[in-house]
């Protein structure tokens, strides 16, 4: 299974300095020939098995964090990645953020403000739906929402100066024990369309329809000559994206797992290793919880 990890997380790694085109290089609806939908079920739940397990130590080790940024285009799966894929980790050590519009405070602040934050603890993991990329992807597409209203946005070189100082806090992030691992779900304009109409058409669905997704539908293109640039400058070697095909749900869920299983299992955390003077105290508490007259009685039902 290790093997089948290691290939869907390479597949969908952008390589730093490359310039990406979405189309050509990672098809939305792409999948691995060598995997069948009808194995996805059980492919998910032994990921998030090993997940789980990884987490665990991930968290008793605690000498890192991990922050899970999610970019993507409307209806291209963030939530259903969220639910089917982070559901296997323990919520004890989890936080989801989503950041929506900037409130009047955060917008009296830096962009990275908000997000700054919110950055995990260490031995936690953070997930960001939607993130600090906002800044340089709808307020591209939309320059009137650029905040905060200073000098420097009326530069010409405002997209280039924003991906230096992402990149840089990045690397500052990571420098300091955080392990970022970016996720871009894309989807197809086609099954944009299609997830939409499910939403119109299924009553229980209605309420995860807006009318203001449709009218963004409208600057697709500009999108994702958005996203393209925001892929091609800001994956790096120490915060690389990972592109993953949401036109299946079922592979983009398998695809997401495999990224994060490669990701832990290269940090190989383990269990903290406890002293000699720890391990006397534990000989004596042990002692103590036993007493002198045998083994302790089997825990109740």
């Amino acid at each position: 299974m290790s093997a089948l990890w290691k290939r869907l997380a390479e597949a969908t790694r952008v390589e730093p300095g490359s310039k990406v085109n979405l189309a050509k290089d990672f098809h939305p609806d792409r999948h691995d020939k060598q995997l069948r939908k009808d194995h996805g079920t059980a492919v998910l739940a032994d990921a998030k098995s090993a997940l789980l397990d990884l987490q665990d130590r991930f968290f008793a080790r605690a000498d890192r964090s991990l922050l899970i940024i999610l970019q993507a285009i409307d209806a291209a799966g963030k939530d259903g990645t969220i639910k089917h894929v982070m559901s296997g980790l323990n919520p004890e050590g989890v936080d989801v953020y989503s950041f929506k519009a900037p409130s009047a405070t955060e917008q009296a602040h830096d962009y990275l403000w908000r997000h700054q934050r919110s950055l995990p603890e260490l031995g936690r993991i953070a997930v960001f739906n939607r993130s600090h990329y906002e800044n340089v992807l709808i307020t591209r597409v939309h320059p009137e929402t650029l905040w905060p209203r200073t000098a420097v946005l009326d530069a010409g070189d405002i997209w280039q100066r924003r991906y230096r100082d992402i990149n840089d806090w990045e690397r500052y992030l990571t420098d300091n024990g955080t392990v970022i691992v970016k996720l871009f779900l894309n989807v197809s304009k086609d099954e944009q369309a299609r997830r939409f109409l499910e939403r119109i058409d299924e009553p229980e669905k209605n309420w995860k329809f807006s009318v203001a997704d449709l009218r963004e539908r409208a600057f697709w293109d500009d999108y994702q000559r958005a996203f393209q640039d925001m892929l091609s400058h800001t994956s790096t070697v120490w915060a690389p994206w990972h592109v993953i095909p949401a036109d299946h749900k079922w592979f983009s869920h398998v695809s997401t797992s495999a990224v994060l299983l490669e990701t832990l299992r290269a940090l190989n955390p383990q269990y903290p290793q406890v002293d000699a003077a720890a391990k006397a105290e534990l000989a004596e508490a042990r002692k103590e919880l036993v007493g002198n007259e045998g083994p302790a009685a089997a825990p109740s039902s």
